[in-house]
């Protein structure tokens, strides 16, 4: 059963956002990016460190909903065991 969650797991997709849609990613049970959509409108020139942040904060939140995906789905699996090397 756990292998074949961790494969379901691995091509299962998440769609994060950020900046209120401003930035969004698509990624992977295995934390994978597979998309970025970028609004036009929080492309400022001459705000780099701000669409930098915007841009951290993003991938930082895609990783983290990505892996409470993954833990949620696992501890299903195991019965609330944390399995080291699992995922």
């Amino acid at each position: 059963k756990i292998a074949m969650l961790q494969k379901e797991l691995e091509a299962r997709e998440l769609e994060t956002s950020s900046g209120g849609g401003m930035v969004k990613i698509t990624i992977t049970g295995k934390q994978e990016i597979l998309k970025i959509s970028i609004n036009p409108e929080c492309m400022d020139v001459s705000d780099v460190a701000g669409f930098e942040g915007l841009m951290k904060t993003a991938v930082n939140q895609a990783i983290k909903e990505s892996q409470a995906m993954v833990s949620s789905a696992m501890s299903k699996v195991t019965g609330g065991l944390n399995i080291p090397g699992l995922f």
